[in-house]
This record gives C-alpha cells, sequence and structure tokens, in this order.
C-alpha cells in the first residue's frame, strides 16, 4: 500500500510538471508577441474602396447608401425609415456591390474554375505568411507594359536567398499610385506577371500566391496567367497598395478577407508587419488601436453616400 501511494505521488508530480511545462510552450506565442509584434512596423498594402474608383470595365461601381429599417420596431423606427444618429442613436450603411471582384482583393480558383475552392473555402492557416517583394518598378517607370519575369525572381534570390515556401510573393511595380486615375488604372498597358514567372513561383518555389498592384494579372488576349492559376487551383492578390514602403525581405504578411459562403472573389485586407527597425508604417505605441481617436468633425454622407468627418 505504501508503495502504491509513493507511485501515486510520483505520477502527481509528473503530471503537474508536464502540465507547467505545457503551460509555459503555451504562452511562447505571447512572448513572441511582446518580443517582436509588439515593437515591428505595420504597412497597410490596402486601398479602401468605394462608390468612385477603378474597376474592371465589366463591372459597374458600387453604390453606398443609408441602411433603413427592414421591418417596424414600436417606438423606435419605421419600416422605410433611414437609421441617424439623433433619433435612434446609431446609423448604418447598406452596399450594392455590383461584384466580389472590387478594390484590393482576394481571388479563389473559383472565380474561373468551377471545381475551384470559394472563398469560404480557403484554410485559416492563410492568415500570416512570409513576405517577399520583388520590386520591376523600375522597368515598368521604363515600359508600362513590363511583366515580371523568372530572371527578376533570380535577381531577387541571388539578393536575399531563396524564397521560402508558403510565402506571399508581392510583384512591386507602382502602379498603385495611379488608382485615382480611374480609366489608366484599368487600361493596357500595365505592368503585370509573365506564365513562365507563375509558374516558376508556385512549381519550384512552392509559394502559397502571389499579388499585383493592377486589377489583371498580364495584358494577354486570353489572361494566360489568371487562367492557369484559377484552373491549377492558386489564389491570387489585386488591387495591392503600398509596396514600395515594405522592404523586399524580412517582413510578414496579414491577410484578411470578407467570408461570403461560396464566395467567388474575395474584399481584402493586407497589412504588412516590418521588423522594428525598418523606416516605414505604424508602430502599437503610436497606434494602439483602444480608444481610436476621435474625428475632427461629424460624421456625415456625401454626394456617393460616404460617410466623412463634415464641418
Amino acid at each position: 500500500m505504501k508503495g502504491f501511494k509513493v507511485s501515486t505521488a510520483s505520477l502527481f508530480l509528473t503530471a503537474l510538471f508536464a502540465a507547467g511545462a505545457s503551460y509555459a510552450d503555451d504562452m511562447s506565442l505571447w512572448k513572441t508577441y511582446e518580443q517582436s509584434f509588439k515593437e515591428a512596423k505595420y504597412i497597410d498594402l490596402t486601398h479602401a474602396f468605394e462608390p468612385d474608383m477603378a474597376v474592371w470595365p465589366g463591372f459597374g461601381g458600387a453604390t453606398f447608401k443609408a441602411a433603413t429599417a427592414g421591418a417596424t420596431i414600436p417606438d423606435f423606427v419605421n419600416k422605410g425609415d433611414e437609421f441617424t444618429y439623433e433619433k435612434h442613436g446609431f446609423v448604418a450603411t447598406a452596399y450594392d456591390l455590383p461584384t466580389d471582384q472590387y478594390g484590393t482583393q482576394l481571388d479563389p480558383p473559383a472565380h474561373w474554375n468551377p471545381l475551384g475552392a470559394t472563398i469560404s473555402d480557403l484554410p485559416a492557416t492563410f492568415s500570416v505568411r512570409p513576405l517577399v517583394v520583388i520590386n520591376i518598378a523600375p522597368q515598368a517607370a521604363k515600359d508600362p507594359g513590363y511583366h515580371l519575369q523568372v530572371k527578376d525572381i533570380l535577381a531577387w534570390e541571388a539578393k536575399h536567398g531563396r524564397i521560402p515556401a508558403g510565402s506571399v510573393v508581392m510583384v512591386r511595380s507602382d502602379w498603385y499610385k495611379h488608382w485615382a486615375e480611374h480609366e489608366r488604372f484599368r487600361t493596357a498597358p500595365f505592368p503585370g506577371v509573365s506564365l513562365d514567372a507563375l509558374k516558376f513561383l508556385h512549381l519550384e518555389r512552392k509559394i502559397l500566391f502571389h499579388g499585383h498592384e493592377a486589377l489583371d494579372t498580364d495584358t494577354t488576349p486570353t489572361a494566360e496567367g489568371e487562367a492557369w492559376l484559377m484552373h491549377n487551383n492558386f489564389a491570387q492578390a489585386e488591387g495591392v497598395a503600398n509596396l514600395d514602403k515594405v522592404p523586399e525581405a524580412g517582413a510578414l504578411i496579414s491577410i484578411g478577407f470578407a467570408k461570403p459562403l461560396g464566395g467567388t472573389g474575395g474584399y481584402a485586407r493586407y497589412i504588412a508587419i516590418a521588423p522594428s527597425t525598418w523606416k516605414q508604417g505604424q508602430t502599437l505605441r503610436a497606434s494602439p488601436g483602444a480608444p481610436l481617436p476621435t474625428q475632427k468633425f461629424p460624421l456625415k454622407r456625401d454626394s456617393l453616400g460616404v460617410m466623412r468627418p463634415t464641418p
């Protein structure tokens, strides 16, 4: 009996120490956050979408307007009434979005492929990845129709090392700076990514997906690059911004997107997370996120239905 008690005590202590070790291991990501993410620089790679902006010519623009009550709630709101700060204590906005291919986006294979994954099928593992930025802005400045080539990828690797498997490769062209020039932005010639480069990145380097600043992958008559990606079950990012503010190597990317069930496109939010020594970006010290800053003036809808601070 005494031996049994000793054995039980030993097992209990062993389990207790194991639980303690497990608990310490569970805190490791918090330590990483404190040591790296808390001091990192954050750069938004996303255009805010609005009614009046560049969109593929086959799609129309969006409509923003005040949301109205869908039913009467006695002593509060009547069906059809707009919600207002003054009467109801809050406002809401109704969005008529003619396509899920709008603004900065994440294209799943279902965009072209009837057997492809939809946006709601994308796994949670898309959320954070190593970020590679390949700069073709000098070439695009001379030739607006320049497309990323395999030689550009190899030049990046000669400088920074092999592209990590599972990473996101963003192609910097600085085309995003033409975003306000709606017709020019969406009209060829514009910078893109060659089919050979896409095949190399996916088949040789095993990346998660690539992204570019224009609204199309390439300017070929058949959009051959996008067709190859979608029919081979690869995703891509389009309409990306601010890649000139991000290091070419060493950063991470946070990937967020809306999740409509069976969606064939995704309104995306991409955030680069750069080392604390990087010269660009916001810090948590400067922008902690809570509480958020107040507007300089009260929010009012403009002629397009967008809520803006208005004197």
